[in-house]
Parts: C-alpha cells; structure tokens; sequence
C-alpha cells in the first residue's frame, strides 16, 4: 500500500486532523486549508458530521488529499469512503477492519505503538501505519526503537505532535508526515476563526520548507 499516495504524504508532512462538529464548516475550513499551502485534511468520525463534510470537501475541492480519521468499524470505512475519503486511518490495529479494507482495495493506516501490533500488520502485508498516540507512547525515542527492527514501516506520527517537536519526528527517514490537530482546533472551527487557523496553516507550512 506504499503507492503515490504515500508519497503524496510525504509531500505534505503534515496532515491536519479535524473534527467538525457542524457539517456546514467543512468547505469554509477546506478552502482554508488550501489557500494556505496544506491542501490535505483527516476528518475525524468523531462527530455525525463526519461522513457530510468529507463529502462536501470532496465535491468542492477534488483535488485535496482528503482522509477519514478515528475509523473504527467496517460500516464507518464504507461511509467514508462512499462520502469521497481517497483513505481511512485508525487509533488501534483492529484486525477485522484492517481485513476487510485489504479485501476491498480500500487504502488504510491503521494505528500502532509497540512492536506486537507492528508484527501483526507485517503479517497482513500493511506497512503504512499511523503512530499513535505519539508523545505518549514514547514519542521520538520510541519512534527510533520501532524503525530499528522494522525499516520497512512508513508512519505517521500522531498525537502531541506540535511546532516544537514536528521537525524532529520529520527527520526520522520512516515519518512519512505527521498528524497536526493543533492547526484547526475545533473551538476554532466553532468560532469560524479562520484567520488563526490560516495562520497556523501557513506557520506549518513554512516550518517543513526548512
């Protein structure tokens, strides 16, 4: 599964990871998001809002790198990807999910912290995981640990990851890009404060061109 979009990811370096609480935000963030420089978004199925905003992202942005975060069962992976989501991410390795997305072509990052879950997904051929939750399972040096055994991963760190620790998590050759929930806080989004979150978008942006 580490195709183009995979590399499409480590163009990015960083993804956003949203929660939209009223579907009607969706495309205003969205147009955000893109007229600053990041024109990626993971909308978190947090909300009943989810599956509404990513499809209305996908209607007026098609060519956004559009994901669905916190999936955590087959029927939320159908949602998502009938609502437009080009892939799903998950918190946890759940082993019937991660199967059906396999069995139906659907792309997939599943979430690991330790070296037991990484092996089960090698086992299933999955080398695109999500590192999750990042800073509390040990952060960089963990990170470190993993890649020894296991080079072959590609992650996407998640979880505590901020502007003072993002460029140390890019640095490790693995780290495909790293989830940012700092860059669209939901009381943001609630507030329609886009001027803060273009300007943490454009702060992101220029942090990784360093």
């Amino acid at each position: 599964m580490t195709q183009a979009w995979i590399a499409k990811l480590r163009d990015l370096k960083v993804m956003p990871v949203i929660q939209i609480d009223n579907a009607d935000d969706a495309v205003p963030l969205a147009k955000v998001l893109v007229e600053n420089g990041l024109p990626a978004a993971e909308i978190t199925f947090r909300t009943a809002a989810a599956a509404e905003s990513i499809r209305r992202i996908r209607e007026a942005f098609p060519e956004i790198v559009l994901c669905a975060g916190t999936v955590l069962t087959k029927e939320q992976v159908d949602a998502a990807i009938e609502a437009g989501a080009d892939f799903v991410i998950s918190p946890g390795f759940n082993p019937t999910t991660v199967k059906y997305c396999i069995e139906n072509n659907i792309k997939m990052i599943p979430g690991v912290n330790n070296p037991s879950l990484v092996e089960q997904a090698l086992e299933l051929g999955v080398t695109a995981l999500k590192f999750f939750p990042a800073e509390a399972s040990g952060g960089i040096n963990m990170l470190k640990s993993l890649t020894g055994p296991y080079s072959q991963i590609e992650l996407m760190p998640t979880g505590g990851v901020n502007p003072q620790n993002l460029l140390d998590y890019l640095a490790i050759p693995q780290v495909v890009a790293c989830g940012g929930t700092w860059i669209a806080p939901t009381t943001a989004i609630n507030a329609h404060d886009w001027d803060s979150i273009a300007r943490n978008v454009r702060e992101a942006v220029k942090l990784t061109q360093q």
